[in-house]
């Protein structure tokens, strides 16, 4: 049966070849849509690196006519302040807030002129690993006995360790920073490795990261963000209280106040439109292709009436006339994404797109958008097979 029905596939190519254009085209977007859906399952399910729970980020302001509010010994006020209140467990600072695009990148290298790479790069203070709840991969954490080191203690991720040092530990050694003027590059001395820490969120691409310290002797110049743990249950309501203790400390500064699973919420939303705005976009395209080939098929039944009477005179039932029409519609939809696959998997195989199609993906992918085109054969096939079974031999064989 399969034979026979791979010959007349074969001998109508001709006239089939528009509908397998549109059947694999139609296959690609959908492909397309689904990959970028499995990776963001595939990226959300990996985890962040912290724990965002009951911590609050701050966003310091200091006023815009003083140049140099950030050099006045505030930060270390504002730590002590906070650590006085009994519904705060732990504060830190850092640069930039989690949960936000923002960030700082640089291309780091060993000294020896070995390998380097692009990787984001995170202030922080001495509380911030225990603020956050981060746990070590091996080494330790930068401490207060890393003040007066030649190079600034950092920890970095199991990503970056892997790019800068394959063949060794990185514990222990030295990476520079790119800068326009090597001899006061910042240089850096990894001290701990991390897993990975994903401060943009679930859907934020694995990359490499060096988290440093900032030592308190120079300030916190540029950490103007501080991040509070909270005692479970304290209210959002808190947050007034937050802010006077804040003002007790700089009243000519602003203070913006996020709980991070709030600023988590709002990014995941965000970052889930371009999303929802391509499905929607394949919803009406595979409408219009289902139309298309509603149409398509429901003239080709009508073309082969003669030949489906002649079938049933010579004994088909009508079950196998429905078949027929059915098998031959999936038949040609698995011909044209098998062609759509061939081109497709040029993809992962010269890695034009790295990560975000690997072949967890692109599996994940295909099978989802061969499932859709075969439903989507399957319902445009099934009303023009049923009509086509219904035909009296004598009626089709009479038929002009």
């Amino acid at each position: 049966m399969l034979r026979h029905l791979l010959k007349l596939t074969w001998k109508r190519k001709t006239r089939n070849m528009l509908l397998s254009v549109e059947i694999m085209l139609a296959f690609v977007i959908v492909f397309a849509i689904a990959a970028t859906g499995v990776r963001y399952w595939q990226l959300y399910h990996r985890p962040l690196g912290f724990q965002y729970q009951d911590v609050w980020a701050v966003q310091l302001q200091p006023p815009m006519d003083n140049r140099f509010a950030r050099t006045e010994g505030a930060h270390d006020l504002f730590l002590r302040a906070l650590q006085a209140m009994p519904q705060v467990e732990d504060a830190a600072l850092t640069n930039f807030a989690l949960f936000q695009d923002s960030s700082m990148v640089s291309r780091f290298k060993a000294p020896d002129g070995g390998r380097e790479t692009r990787s984001n790069m995170v202030e922080t203070n001495d509380r911030f690993w225990y603020t956050l709840g981060m746990k070590l991969a091996a080494g330790r954490w930068p401490s207060a006995q890393d003040n007066g080191a030649d190079a600034a203690p950092a920890v970095v991720n199991r990503r970056m360790a892997e790019e800068l040092f394959p063949d060794r530990s990185p514990l222990g050694q030295l990476i520079v920073a790119e800068s326009s003027d090597p001899k006061n590059a910042a240089r850096f001395r990894i001290v701990g490795t991390i897993d990975d820490f994903r401060s943009h969120g679930e859907f934020m691409a694995p990359r490499p990261v060096v988290l440093f310290r900032q030592s308190s002797v120079d300030g916190n110049k540029t950490q103007m963000t501080l991040l509070v743990k909270m005692h479970p249950g304290t209210p959002r309501s808190f947050e007034l209280d937050l802010q006077r203790q804040l003002k007790q400390v700089r009243n000519d500064w602003s203070y913006t106040i996020n709980p991070l699973a709030e600023l988590r919420t709002s990014q995941l939303a965000e970052k889930l439109v371009p999303l929802k705005i391509l499905a929607l976009v394949a919803v009406f395209l595979l409408a219009m292709v289902g139309f298309g080939l509603f149409g398509v098929l429901w003239q080709n039944t009508t073309r082969r009436i003669p030949e489906i009477g002649l079938r049933r005179a010579m004994g088909a039932t009508a079950a196998g006339i429905a078949r027929q029409i059915v098998t031959e519609q999936l038949l040609l939809s698995s011909v044209a994404m098998l062609v759509g696959l061939a081109l497709l998997m040029q993809l992962p195989l010269t890695g034009l797109l790295g990560d975000a199609l690997n072949w967890q993906v692109f599996s994940g992918a295909a099978a989802l958008s061969m499932g859709v085109i075969y439903l989507l054969s399957l319902l445009c096939a099934l009303y023009p097979g049923w009509r086509a079974s219904r035909l009296h031999p004598a009626a089709a064989l009479h038929h002009e």
